[in-house]
């Protein structure tokens, strides 16, 4: 199967190098869907300014030398210097039923070899308990990884867990003050969050708890047993949680993809004495920074990137350092994905100058923010309880379950069919949710919104697959079994067909991008396309063998360009709804 858009853009590159020499082989010919055809060519417009000539009368050249008789209807060139193209009926259909047949759904060959990508998401804490806002850049991460797989690129899932630093102190000497079985009790619970407060507690209330706590760090990272046995035990009830929960969100993390902060502790020493040798960082006020160029507070003066501080600790920014330079030379990373929050914009833009600086960063290794926005509250306000405090993640799902239950009652008579299903149907909404907005912005938390039956919503989607699923119930018959000839004759046909054939493409743009609503808008596109033609041109019910045949063909390819969409996007599909 070949892209639409791809097909016209090299057949338009023909007809650039044929009319004004072999130099603009290589121009972008700006293929775009249009409304007055099914694309339109735009290059006439900046290649016209470029050579001094009118627009129409460079879009008539192209025109002249464009071989398009096998895929499209005689172009027209319109308005100003416009190229549109309407693809031909026989050449969607064919296309189409080429897709049908096609393993990788139009996706290109993996690359051999494979471009290795590490995708850093999530950011657990051990002790900690996660809250809305990692909702996004655990969701979103999670999606991006797929969508590589999907590719063939080779991925290295990362969350940067946060396990090292000041704060295990407090906690290590809190578990020993209440003792293992208490500190086991509140853990197993999964309240990450009392244990923590209540070691803050202590810690702000009582100086000489304070000063045990910060000596403890000490005999902590100095490799103590009896700190160190508690620090594991920390540790893995942490990530029983973890799983617990990813496991319930259907996120593709495990024990394994954990990237732990102590894990890079040995290479801190490293890594400062290598970049100071380099010169890349220098002492100032007794701590060893970076100034990577082009960053200034509002005095002017340059910002420092503080890797090792003046007492000889080292901070997350150290930490930070180490990651991107073993991800790059020993795991041979050639791209990295921060999937991360918009507050961590300035940092990460330090650490990635400081990375080129040092070397480790070139043009054949890059390193890229994917920021996540904010869930937020009706007003825009941060999500939060009534007592101020940040809504638990696990919160959120579990009333996203109970509303999606509510919503569904009367279908499902039947207790565990139904919570199965709002389970799918909940935890869908809210990814989707999530998913089809633009990462890098805000979104208000709407549950009525999100759990709607119409409109750009997970149910919607998951509501698609499902009438298609019914259509082949009510048949008799498997839908990997339709696999006639796709037909064109009516226009609904055709939109869903042409729809059809941009599923590659849309992937491609995600992988490319890390923006994962791409994607869902696509998927949107093509559930809304089939709504149309299931409305309009019957598919049992139709005039002849052949076209039903042909239409249960094309059923077939929506609800697996459907299924495999929200598959990549981690959002379950129920068979039924």
């Amino acid at each position: 199967m070949a892209d639409p858009q791809q097909v016209l853009a090299q057949r338009v590159r023909h007809a650039l190098a044929a009319a004004f020499g072999p130099g603009h082989a290589d121009d972008d010919p700006v293929i775009r869907p249009s409304q007055f055809a099914d694309y339109q060519a735009n290059v006439a417009l900046p290649l016209g300014k470029q050579l001094g000539r009118p627009p129409r009368e460079v879009a008539a050249e192209i025109v002249r030398h464009l071989d398009v008789t096998d895929v499209s209807r005689p172009p027209e060139v319109s308005g100003p210097g416009f190229i549109n193209l309407t693809l031909r009926d026989d050449w969607i259909a064919g296309q189409a039923t080429g897709l049908a047949g096609e393993r990788r759904l139009g996706a290109a060959e993996p690359p051999v070899p494979a471009e290795k990508v590490v995708v850093d998401y999530s950011g657990p804490n051990v002790a900690k308990e996660l809250h809305v806002g990692h909702l996004r850049a655990t969701v979103v991460g999670d999606a991006i990884v797929r969508v590589l797989e999907h590719l063939g690129y080779e991925v290295v899932r990362a969350a940067h867990l946060g396990d090292w630093g000041t704060q295990f102190g407090m906690l290590i000497e809190y578990a020993l003050e209440i003792g293992d079985e208490a500190t086991r009790e509140q853990l197993s619970s999964g309240e990450f969050s009392a244990f923590y407060q209540a070691a803050r507690a202590r810690f702000d209330a009582d100086p000489e708890f304070a000063g045990r706590s910060r000596q403890r760090v000490v005999t902590l990272q100095g490799g103590d047993e009896e700190s160190l046995r508690l620090w594991e035990m920390l540790v893995g009830d942490s990530m029983v949680y973890l799983r617990r929960l990813y496991d319930k969100l259907g996120i593709t993390l495990t024990d394994a993809d954990m990237d732990p902060e102590s894990f890079y502790n040995d290479m801190l020493a490293d890594v400062c004495a290598e970049l100071e040798s380099a010169g890349v960082a220098t002492i100032s006020d007794g701590a060893l920074c970076a100034f990577p160029p082009g960053f200034t507070g509002r005095d002017g003066r340059p910002v420092p990137l503080i890797l090792r501080k003046s007492d000889g600790g080292y901070g997350y920014a150290s930490t930070d350092m180490a990651a991107i330079r073993y991800r790059i030379r020993d795991l041979g990373a050639n791209r990295i994905i921060y999937v991360v929050g918009s507050e961590q914009i300035q940092h990460l833009a330090m650490v990635f100058a400081t990375a080129r600086q040092a070397g480790w960063l070139t043009d054949k290794v890059r390193a890229e923010h994917a920021v996540i926005g904010l869930v937020t509250g009706p007003g825009g306000q941060r999500l939060r309880t009534r007592s101020g405090d940040q809504v638990k993640l696990i919160t959120l799902i579990d009333e996203a379950v109970e509303r999606a239950e509510e919503v569904i009652a009367d279908r499902y008579s039947d207790t565990a069919e139904r919570h199965q299903i709002a389970e799918a149907v909940g935890i869908g909404a809210l990814k989707y949710a999530d998913l089809s907005v633009a990462r890098d912005s805000s979104y208000a938390l709407d549950f009525d919104r999100m759990l709607a039956l119409t409109g750009n919503t997970g149910p919607y989607l998951q509501y698609a697959t499902a009438r298609i699923r019914s259509i082949f119930r009510r048949a008799g018959l498997d839908p990997d079994d339709a696999t006639a000839p796709i037909q064109v004759t009516e226009t609904a046909e055709r939109a869903l067909a042409l729809r059809l054939l941009g599923f590659a493409a849309a992937v491609r743009q995600v992988a490319d991008t890390a923006e994962p609503h791409r994607l869902s808008v696509y998927l949107f596109e093509l559930a809304s396309a089939f709504t149309t033609f299931y409305e309009v041109c019957p598919v049992l019910q139709a005039d002849s063998g052949a076209v039903r045949d042909s239409r249960l063909a094309l059923s077939a390819l929506t609800l697996r360009v459907l299924s495999t969409g929200l598959g990549l996007l981690g959002v379950p599909v129920p068979d039924r709804m």
